[in-house]
This record gives C-alpha cells, sequence and structure tokens, in this order.
C-alpha cells in the first residue's frame, strides 16, 4: 500500500528506482535511504525485535538502529544510511539476527 510520503522531494530527484521488499515490487525515489523508501511505501515497521515488537526507522542518522534490514542477502543494515538503487532486494527483519564477526564460536 502506498502512503503520502513524509518526506520532501529533493528538487534534482527525477525518475523511479525499482527494488524489491520482502518479495514485492516496489517503486522509490532517487535520493532515498531504504528507511525513507520504505516509509514512504507503506509505514510498516522495517523489523521486528526479539521479543516480537514492531520497529522502525526513528532518528533517520545512524544513531538508534532501529531502521535493521536485510540488504541484498546482508542482515542488520542499517537503512537509513544506504541510498537506494535499482534491483536492490530489501527484506524486513524478523527477530534477531547473528552477528557478522567473522570469528569462530568457542
Amino acid at each position: 500500500m502506498k502512503i503520502a510520503s513524509r518526506f520532501l522531494t529533493r528538487p534534482d530527484a527525477a525518475g523511479a528506482v525499482h527494488l524489491t521488499v520482502d518479495g514485492e515490487p516496489v517503486t522509490a525515489r532517487p535520493g532515498d535511504t531504504v528507511a525513507a523508501a520504505l516509509l514512504a511505501h507503506s509505514g510498516d515497521a522495517s523489523r521486528q525485535s526479539g521479543k516480537g515488537a514492531p520497529r522502525t526507522a526513528f532518528c533517520m542518522m545512524g544513531i538508534c538502529f532501529d531502521c535493521l534490514v536485510e540488504v541484498d542477502g546482508r542482515p542488520n543494515s542499517q537503512g537509513c544510511m544506504i541510498p537506494v538503487r535499482a534491483g536492490m532486494v530489501l527484506r524486513r527483519q524478523r527477530g534477531l539476527r547473528p552477528l557478522a564477526g567473522g570469528g569462530e564460536d568457542a
């Protein structure tokens, strides 16, 4: 469901960027961040906490981490810090995701 955007249109934004969210085709504006595109598309939560509470972008500047989404298969990505690009595949996170620390489990 497309809702009225809460964001001003950038004067230099022309055209559209096509991506998918949970397998659904979505159109965003060039220059939008992933978090802004999700909010403009449906306003739904971008993730669920480990206890199932809905969370979505709050600060829009990389401080709160409430905008975490899976971007092109990479979980725990800060949606407010990533600009949209054509063909991007987004998935809302459900619950906790493992950290990618690269170390071995003890």
